[in-house]
């Protein structure tokens, strides 16, 4: 029982702790709107009222925000009155404007105690509230003299005023979280930078080991099984590679700083688009791939970006395609364009799969063996889009033909947009 009675006391304490600050939030909240000591100052003009303030009003608390004290009434920012001998605390209640033209003459407030222990004769105080419709406080106005604060424009200004004052803290609320929001994402964004480069470094490090113990096993098999064994561990291994490599991009493109191309036309394209071929046609000995890659020329593209794009179309018809037919990659340049196709054999790709193949995480295939992450397809039309081209498909009984299309001449090096880009 001792227990539970302490857990409850830091419990209260951590919800008066909890409120005193929301309240100094208020306080301070109003002090940073600079239309308030404006307002207060044609409040005091425009009634000849010597005193104007805006306070925040609880069901313990009167506290002013911000104060304009021309008759010495003692206030000032963060001043507070007891809650029971204002009559802001009426107002909290029934939400209705208070309005005395003359405390003397006036039936409902002459025997008030809050005008005779204040000394005011003229008083007048309308709600604030947020745009959650909560109460937040007043803005009143009140002097020892009497005024004429009951005519409709006067009640009217006021009225304004505080509507105005509660939408710019609700408008300052927003531009607060919005900044705190930025700053958290900022924070997450170099978080995820890290997490990429670990992520990279990790699983590539240990992969690469596995992928040269392959090699020299190949070297040394001897026998049809151990051959078997070998090649499809270098498959997994090409999938594995592929699979961190299509992570990595979608970290970058779409929570990091965008899909980056380091494009030039230095060097051939032909052999690198060899190499690929080469590379996955070791580790699929079974099946036959021809090529008909001839007369590129000069092409200005980022080439190990294009040779991640063959190798995840050419993988992707070595997984779907039929094993009975091989596969077709082509490549040729018609005056400043090059295009570049991927042909397979097999099952038809459906209508309605063809409109999502291009998307995050689309898996077309059901088969177990044949599913992945749903990114490689995605990734290459990235790739694609950021070489300012085009990559379509078509699918029919016959063939399956994955065909990019993008300029091959000189320009200007293109990056994605990113979501942490300003619009």
């Amino acid at each position: 029982m001792l227990l539970v009675g302490a857990s409850l006391a830091v419990l209260r304490m951590d919800r008066l702790e909890t409120r005193e600050l929301r309240l100094q939030d208020d306080v301070a909240a109003v002090g940073r709107l600079d239309s308030v000591p404006t307002i207060l100052n044609m409040v005091c003009r425009s009634t000849g009222m010597g005193f104007a303030a805006v306070a925040r009003v609880t069901d313990e608390r009167w506290i002013a925000c911000a104060v304009n004290d021309a008759i010495g009434l003692g206030l000032s920012h963060g001043s507070e009155l007891k809650l029971e001998t204002t009559i802001c605390d009426e107002i909290r209640g029934h939400r209705q404007p208070v309005v005395i033209d003359h405390v003397a003459v006036d039936p409902a407030y002459c025997a008030h105690r809050t005008p005779l222990m204040y000394g005011f004769q003229s008083y007048i105080s309308v709600p604030i509230y947020r745009a959650d419709g909560e109460f937040f406080g007043t803005l009143c106005a009140l002097d020892p003299a009497p005024a004429k604060v009951s005519t409709p424009a006067t009640i009217s200004m006021f009225t304004s005023f505080a509507d105005l004052i509660g939408a710019q803290l609700d408008a300052q609320e927003r531009v607060v979280a919005s900044e705190s929001a930025l700053a958290d994402e900022r924070q997450n964004s170099e978080l995820r930078e890290q997490f990429i480069a670990v992520l990279g470094h990790d699983l590539r490090n240990p992969l690469a080991s596995i992928d040269a113990g392959a090699k020299l096993l190949r070297r040394r098999a001897v026998d049809d099984r151990t051959l078997s064994i070998v090649t499809s561990m270098e498959r997994s291994v090409g999938r594995m590679a592929n699979l961190i490599d299509n992570v990595l991009d979608f970290a970058r493109g779409r929570l990091g700083g965008g899909l980056m191309l380091d494009c030039d036309s230095s060097e051939p394209l032909e052999p690198v688009l060899h190499q690929v071929i080469g590379e996955l046609q070791s580790a699929w000995p079974e099946r036959r791939i021809e090529t008909s890659i001839d007369g590129l020329g000069d092409v200005y593209c980022d080439r190990p970006r294009m040779a991640q794009l063959l190798s995840n179309l050419l993988g992707n018809a070595l997984t779907h395609g039929s094993s009975n037919s091989p596969i077709l990659v082509e490549a040729y340049r018609t005056d400043d364009t090059l295009q570049l196709s991927v042909e397979n054999a097999g099952a038809p790709i459906p209508a309605a799969t063809i409109e999502r193949l291009f998307q995050p995480f689309f898996r077309a295939s059901a088969a177990p063996a044949q599913q992945g992450l749903g990114l490689g397809l995605y990734i290459v039309s990235e790739i694609a889009r950021a070489h300012g081209g085009t990559l379509s498909v078509i699918s029919d009984d016959q063939v399956t033909r994955f065909t990019l299309t993008i300029p091959a001449v000189n320009a200007e090096p293109y990056r994605l947009p990113s979501p942490n880009d300003p619009a």
